[in-house]
């Protein structure tokens, strides 16, 4: 499945968003991932939070590859 970013054009009934098609469930816990990188910025307060969030991304990518590949064996 290909990840489809908020349009801007958020509905909330039925079970997806018919702007962007996710899930509101997949919406909400990705607010909340947000929300918990937000707390960590501001609880230490980095000089450079792009680096900080480049690290997370590539570390995240990193596992999910190593997770695929465990999972294909």
């Amino acid at each position: 499945m290909k990840f489809s970013p908020c349009t801007d054009n958020c509905t909330k009934d039925g079970t997806h968003c018919q702007g962007c098609g996710r899930s509101h469930q997949e919406i909400q816990s990705m607010s909340a991932i947000g929300v918990q990188l937000l707390n960590h910025l501001i609880e230490y307060d980095y000089d450079d939070p792009e680096v900080f969030l480049d690290i997370v991304s590539k570390k995240a990518l990193l596992r999910l590859q190593k997770h695929q590949q465990k999972k294909c064996k």
